[in-house]
């Protein structure tokens, strides 16, 4: 992939409006484009009369990470994963924690290249199951993350979305086709938050979940990064959980992560551990099966537990994987009760810690 044309592509999901702008109809900011101008993700660029995505194949770096990492605790746990993302977003979340890449307006952030090909060849050479799109939101990129997703299952290589699932109907069938297992970041449980916190609302987010659940195979689980004082009221908390009981079932896993001062929110405290403890107990006592604390040492929190006999399935101190209490079939050994995920016999022994890749 030589020379800056290469990174151009033209895209499917965008229309021209009566006043002669391109409207982007890739997710619900419907931006409206001027020639040359580009969306708030900053990758999609009104470019010759069409929409482009003007980063295909570029990276802000590869990295192999534990699964655990994404989070992803129920989709062959203790596998390695080649990860990667790119530059920009399609969110504005005032928290970002990845603020360097996501918010970067310069396309030398994303000086690592690779092709399709290259990643899958790299993904299976480094025994990793899954390839994830992550960093920032593979949304924006859809593209590029879709001819990856190609090659890789031609290698029987897995691929991983961590998003927002902020995305339009028409290109959510068509990315999700081509997806194994997503995490989607659930913000919050206001449309107030999303609005003035992240630039963003809720409700096409609820949809993509129920969308994901119901109609498509993809693995699904859930994060939520609890602010203090934001979105970590025991209110707020029981009615998310409640809502995801009634709408994506007891199975679906739910993570609840802590936040430390970044970007445009530097002035608010970490997340005290007891936040994220409280937030696991309402969603147990909601009926959610698994549920998850995360950026904390916590190891029964981390840990997964069967919810008929509370026996320990999966231990985890951090990243890395101790007892398992699985059978061959995915169960739990001492009760036999089917525990939701994607197994193999028995935990993967991929890196704990990640490791970066360089292509030539």
């Amino acid at each position: 992939m030589q020379g800056h044309e290469d990174t151009i592509v033209a895209t499917r999901y965008w229309h021209q409006r009566d006043d002669g702008q391109l409207q982007c109809d890739l997710c619900p900011r419907h931006c409206h484009l001027q020639e040359g101008q580009r969306g708030l993700c900053y990758v999609r660029q009104r470019l010759d009369d069409e929409v482009k995505l003007v980063s295909y194949g570029r990276s802000s770096g590869f990295c192999v990470d534990p699964i655990e990492k994404k989070p992803l605790n129920h989709f062959y746990p203790g596998s390695s994963v080649l990860s990667f993302g790119t530059a920009g977003c399609n969110l504005a979340c005032k928290f970002c924690q990845n603020w360097d890449t996501t918010k970067s307006r310069e396309m030398d952030i994303m000086a690592d290249r690779a092709s399709p090909r290259q990643l899958a060849d790299a993904a299976s050479g480094s025994d990793c199951k899954s390839v994830a799109f992550t960093y920032n939101d593979p949304v924006i990129f859809m593209e590029y993350a879709l001819d990856v997703a190609e090659a890789c299952r031609e290698q029987g290589v897995k691929t991983v979305a961590v998003t927002a699932g902020y995305i339009d109907p028409e290109p959510r069938v068509e990315f999700f086709r081509g997806i194994d297992a997503a995490n989607v970041d659930l913000k919050a449980f206001t449309d107030d938050f999303y609005y003035k916190i992240c630039g963003a609302h809720l409700q096409p987010v609820l949809e993509t979940l129920e969308y994901i659940r119901h109609e498509t195979d993809v693995w699904l689980e859930l994060t939520t990064l609890l602010i203090p004082g934001q979105n970590d009221s025991a209110e707020e908390l029981d009615a998310m959980t409640a809502w995801v009981v009634e709408h994506l079932g007891p199975d679906v896993p739910m993570h609840f992560t802590a936040f430390h001062p970044d970007w445009k929110m530097r002035d608010i405290e970490r997340t005290p551990t007891a936040t994220l403890s409280k937030a696991r107990k309402i969603a147990l006592d909601n009926g959610v099966r698994y549920a998850y604390t995360g950026n904390v040492r916590d190891s029964e929190g981390g840990s997964t537990w069967c919810h008929h006999c509370g026996e320990l399935l999966i231990e985890r101190n951090w990243h890395a994987l101790g007892h398992w209490g699985l059978n061959d079939s995915g169960e739990c050994a001492a009760c036999g009760t089917p525990v939701a995920g994607k197994f193999d016999s028995g935990p993967g022994a991929g890196a704990q810690r990640p490791v970066r890749v360089r292509f030539n």
